[in-house]
């Protein structure tokens, strides 16, 4: 049986983006660990914003998009219980070896986490309509 390293590096796949000897420790981290990991948990990602807007902001389907880009902005930096849940989803697939990294320096990692997760969600928007 594999070990949990074994298994979550091979599941999470390749490191996304580009890493050298002037990379901050933030930006190699993001790379190595954080892109991956939001690349395989895209559905569940998007699935879990469609439902947030679902129970708790039910017009937010029928908003332009401009204004569904603020609330999902507003959602994740606002809504502590949201935002940990976010964070869940990601920090679950970290081996120990990079959770011990994280907790290094992990309000400027959960800073990086929320600004790529609003990204990925608002560049996919479309996809919450035909989650429904």
């Amino acid at each position: 049986m594999k070990s949990r390293i074994e298994f979550i590096t091979a599941f999470r796949g390749e490191p996304i983006g580009t890493i050298n000897q002037e990379s901050s420790f933030g930006e190699s981290f993001q790379n190595l660990v954080l892109r991956p990991i939001l690349k395989l948990q895209n559905d569940l990602l998007i699935e879990m914003c469609r439902n947030y807007f679902e129970k708790y902001k039910s017009d937010f389907f029928s908003m332009p998009v401009d204004k569904k880009m603020v609330l999902i902005e507003n959602a994740i930096q606002k809504d502590v219980k949201f935002r940990n849940s976010l964070k869940g989803v990601v920090i679950g697939l970290f081996t120990l070896d990079e959770y011990k990294m994280y907790i290094t320096d992990s309000s400027v990692l959960n800073k990086r986490m929320m600004n790529m997760i609003i990204e990925r969600l608002k560049s996919q928007l479309q996809l919450f309509e035909a989650a429904k």
